[in-house]
């Protein structure tokens, strides 16, 4: 075996109504004056509405932050950054999907040690401390409230990512209640990419790679496998609902610790220059890299085919692997996510260009079970258009 470090959320909470307490859950590690962190649609939504009364009910001193958006830049963050200093904030608490919890996590971690955000990019570069972090998730998709890992878009469209344990919030709070409303579209591409995080976790080839975060990865596919077409099309299910919140959590301590590769490199490229939110960026790759990937992964993917498709146990071998891919391009389908580039409005000529950018992400690429050349890439792209 291995030797392996794996670190996480220090505590989780798992509760469906969670929120309406959520000041209670807080003041003992955020303190009396907090920085409450989201974007405008959820605050429109009145998804925040529960969390305030509880934070006023507490008598915490609140300063919402609402101007996240999606990819967001380091403008987002810098922002942030400022509002936590004029409201002499004691703690971060965020309520959102992974946008709003990236930007708190390295805002918190800037704010707290007065860091340059230059000087954090990169694994470990961060020295610390942060202030007091809570995150709840309102999408069961990225993990980011069980993750070391920050992802802020850089310049144009070029996306870097903060990763040091000192990200990992103090307190990670599930609530399905935040999550039945979310459209259908939107569970099937942030269900997707959770998905996505527990499959690429398991075939890393990272040296950190480790048996708990096999372990989290598989139990991660048995719950989200089970459980997406009921969250997808029956969105009022709290019980499915929390299942997937789940399956999320344990794909992002999956990832965490032993980290992604090919997918999220190729998705970067279709979210920082086209706008498409992560999770269909990675769903919309998904199966051209894993048949990519098969001449040496499918053993891998043979392991773990049964976990989120339990029909596949009766399929031996490599057959299984294979399988496995085809299945996953099935689920796409049944779930609607767009099936081709093209469906999202990139250009064809975009490619080549995309192809050249995937290939900075040397950071994901490493941990892949085939390494890529960018003519490999290219050729992916074009299958996934």
């Amino acid at each position: 075996m291995n030797d392996f470090i794996f670190s996480t959320t220090k505590t989780v909470i798992s509760q469906i109504g969670a929120t309406a307490r959520i000041g209670e859950i807080v003041k003992p590690s955020l303190g009396a004056r907090i920085v409450l962190v989201t974007d405008a649609g959820l605050r429109r939504a009145g998804l925040l509405d529960a969390a305030l009364a509880s934070l006023a009910g507490a008598d915490i001193a609140v300063e919402i932050f609402d101007d996240v958006v999606a990819d967001p830049p380091e403008a987002n963050v810098l922002s942030l950054v400022s509002a936590i200093r004029a409201h002499k904030a004691t703690g971060v608490l965020a309520i959102g999907g992974g946008s709003p919890m990236d930007v708190a996590k390295v805002a918190a971690l800037i704010a707290g040690s007065g860091e340059a955000l230059s000087e954090v990019y990169g694994v470990n570069k961060a020295r610390g401390p942060r202030l007091p972090l809570v995150l709840v998730p309102t999408t069961a998709g990225t993990g980011s409230e069980v993750t070391p890992v920050a992802i802020i878009t850089t310049g144009e469209a070029m996306k870097s990512g903060v990763v040091s344990p000192l990200l990992l919030p103090d307190i990670a709070v599930l609530d399905a209640e935040l999550t039945v409303g979310l459209p259908p579209a939107v569970t099937a591409a942030t269900g997707i990419d959770a998905m996505v995080h527990a499959i690429e976790s398991y075939a890393s080839t990272s040296p950190n790679n480790n048996p708990i975060s096999q372990g989290l990865a598989r139990q991660a596919l048995r719950l989200l496998g089970a459980n997406i077409r009921e969250a997808t099309f029956n969105g009022q299910n709290r019980d499915a609902r929390a299942a997937m919140l789940l399956g999320a959590l344990f794909a992002g301590q999956a990832f965490g610790n032993s980290p992604v590769a090919a997918v999220h490199a190729l998705a970067y490229p279709i979210g920082g220059y086209f706008h498409v939110p992560h999770g269909l960026s990675n769903a919309l790759v998904l199966a051209p890299v894993l048949r990519f990937n098969l001449p040496k992964a499918a053993p891998i993917y043979a392991e773990i085919a049964a976990d989120a498709f339990p029909e596949l146990a009766s399929v031996s071998g490599s057959a299984r692997g294979e399988a496995f891919v085809e299945k996953l391009s099935e689920l796409g389908r049944d779930l609607q996510v767009p099936q081709g580039l093209h469906e999202v409005q990139i250009p064809r000529d975009a490619l080549p260009m995309m192809a050249r950018e995937a290939m900075k992400q040397t950071r994901l690429l490493v941990n892949n079970p085939r390494e890529m050349t960018e003519a490999d890439v290219l050729a992916i792209y074009e299958e996934a258009f």
